[in-house]
């Protein structure tokens, strides 16, 4: 009979950087690879318990080190059972380096949902169940699983009921047990785009703000062939109460709604800032977003799409064409 289990408490000691992960077909591990891979784990599937030790070894090797962990799917359709998973994990505790006196064991984390909910999913998916392959039902190639993974789950450290997880909370709960502890930053990643309108918008962007509202050092000539990250730009820029009160209201609106983005297990954000060519206000703004968003220990990624290529068009364009746009006052 299935009973649920009782996912151990965040509280506990760090989450292990050493992660064999197995469990039932349908249960999530594919997704917990993928999110562990994302925090910067290497990760392997489909693997048979008994190149466990060699893969583990890896770990310890020159290159891994920019690695915060490893984590091995193990498929025991592969061969192996039970048996020989636990001794290739005694092994690598008798063989790996132990770190600050700490066991080298790997940890075991067993996915489990109930049958009904693994039913679903499968008959969502519409993929076809391993056990399937060797004449057996859905229902009975389900219940002949948990038979044969019922010693691996009495020995796992972690046991993970995902039955009430949607894909999103899966995802948050991995992110949440083995994401970085040591700071107070924020797991998902915000990247600031500039551009120009008259460039186009960035098909990537979640967001999108349109900044041309904002005073245009493009009519100041000696500020035109400079951008937004220059100091004299931005303080035209943000010179008058409007502007600035505009700023600072913007700021606090991405103060406002990003949490809630991190919530949702984001991996990364992406938010356009535009301006007519992209080269002042959208660029200024940007660099003002990046500093207040590091500074409350977001990772930040800037990116100045279009500074660089409305000056050298302009400088490299036709002798005419650049006094009939200068004459028309066409705007940055």
């Amino acid at each position: 009979m299935y009973s649920p289990s009782v996912s151990s408490s965040p509280g506990e000691a760090r989450a292990p950087s050493l992660l064999v992960v197995c469990g039932l077909s349908g249960a999530g591990k594919s997704t917990v690879l993928q999110v562990l891979e994302d925090l910067d784990f290497f990760t392997a599937d489909g693997l048979p318990p008994s190149l466990i030790p060699e893969c583990c070894r890896m770990f310890s090797r020159p290159g891994m080190e920019h690695f915060r962990g490893m984590a091995l799917g193990v498929d025991f359709r592969r061969g192996g059972t039970a048996k020989d998973l636990d001794a290739a994990l005694n092994n690598m505790e008798k063989r790996l380096p132990r770190e600050g006196g700490a066991s080298a064991r790997p940890a075991l984390l067993f996915l489990e949902a109930s049958p009904d909910v693994i039913l679903r999913r499968y008959a969502t998916t519409r993929r076809p169940h391993p056990l399937e392959r060797e004449g057996m039902g859905l229902e009975e190639a389900m219940q002949e699983e948990r038979r044969r993974l019922v010693k691996v789950r009495d020995s796992a450290d972690i046991v993970l009921d995902t039955s009430r997880f949607t894909l999103h909370d899966l995802r948050r709960e991995i992110q949440r047990r083995w994401s970085e502890t040591e700071t107070a930053g924020h797991a998902m990643r915000v990247n600031l785009i500039s551009f120009g309108f008259k460039y186009g918008v960035p098909s990537e962007a979640d967001m999108v703000f349109d900044l041309r509202c904002l005073p245009n050092p493009y009519f100041v000539e000696e500020l035109r062939p400079l951008t937004g990250q220059n100091r004299a730009v931005a303080d035209y820029v943000f010179a008058g109460e409007a502007a600035r009160a505009f700023r600072e209201r913007f700021l606090d609106f991405l103060r406002f709604a990003l949490p809630y983005y991190d919530a949702e297990g984001r991996y990364r954000l992406t938010i356009g800032l535009g301006c007519t060519g992209g080269r002042h206000r959208s660029v200024a703004m940007t660099e003002a977003a990046a500093k207040a968003l590091r500074q409350d220990g977001y990772v930040v990624g800037v990116e100045h799409r279009h500074s660089s290529l409305d000056h050298f068009q302009n400088e490299n364009a036709p002798t005419e064409r650049v006094q009939k746009t200068q004459g028309s006052a066409v705007a940055d």
